[in-house]
């Protein structure tokens, strides 16, 4: 064997050795993954939530990290589809009342998040999301989006999406938030639960667990409200989707309610109507 053919020899070997460890551990989350499906199934049957759902978070001294557990009313193929689209997360992370602006570059997501929902989106911080579709084939799918630093000193943002497919056409899906933080990120969040936050409460704990618990229910709500118009024909598929996610939100008033439905409504057909025909700066 030649010098030429050996090399590529051993790096199509390797090739097929770093593909067969990428299978194995996919295997392996999905087994992982149904195994959390198998101990969360009563409590997501019996709960106060009105649907199949599981809420927690955690918190360490540098990190926030809420989890939403749920059986989603969709066929896995179609939120593995969806999920897998940097374009789609775009507009499922509009739908939150405080995402000003969301544009999709190949694997990078530009998003503008106010400090309040009438912000102006040229006065709201911008995060950059890097984009990966970390796993997906027909029995397990996992994507990622991490950025690197937030607002107010925060870093390390991570929004993780794992889900597999369930019988009867459904799937279930293990959403998490999380972020990091130093010093001024504490103080601002303790800032933030002493004034606009002090009314506020979580699912399963308040403070700031509490925060990043309702955070994380926004963006789960979002993916819902995402999957349930597809197939929405195009021209009412906005005014559907900001409904959807409106509507969800209002049967958790205490942690969720921000405003009333016209105020919401009104401002997110602006906002992304603002998508279609501007670019962020």
């Amino acid at each position: 064997m030649t010098q030429t053919n050996f090399t590529r020899w051993a790096t199509a070997l390797g090739a097929a050795c770093l593909l067969s460890l990428g299978t194995v551990q996919a295997h392996a989350d999905a087994g992982a993954l149904k195994g959390r499906y198998a101990d969360l199934r009563e409590q997501m049957r019996n709960n106060s939530y009105g649907r199949p759902l599981h809420i927690d978070s955690t918190e360490s001294s540098n990190n926030l990290q809420g989890d939403v557990y749920a059986v989603l009313d969709h066929p896995f193929e179609r939120v593995s589809s969806a999920l897998q689209d940097p374009n789609a997360w775009c507009d499922i992370m509009m739908l939150p009342f405080n995402t000003k602006a969301c544009k999709a570059n190949g694997q990078k997501l530009a998003v503008r998040i106010g400090r309040k929902y009438n912000q102006p989106v040229d006065q709201a911080y911008g995060i950059d999301f890097s984009f990966a579709n970390v796993a997906a084939n027909a029995s397990y799918l996992q994507t990622r989006l991490n950025a690197a630093e937030g607002p107010l000193g925060t870093r390390d943002y991570r929004i993780e999406v794992e889900a597999v497919p369930l019988e009867g056409g459904k799937t279930f899906m293990h959403m998490s938030y999380s972020y990091g933080f130093g010093g001024a990120g504490r103080f601002a969040m303790q800032a933030y639960l002493a004034t606009a936050g002090a009314s506020k409460v979580g699912f399963t704990a308040n403070g700031v667990r509490g925060a990043v618990e309702r955070n994380a229910m926004r963006y789960y709500l979002a993916i819902d409200a995402y999957l349930d118009t597809m197939s929405t024909p195009a021209a009412q598929r906005v005014d559907r989707r900001i409904e959807r996610w409106f509507a969800a939100t209002e049967r958790y008033p205490k942690q969720l309610h921000e405003m009333d439905q016209e105020t919401y409504v009104a401002m997110k057909r602006e906002e992304y109507g603002r998508q279609q025909t501007a670019a962020i700066q």
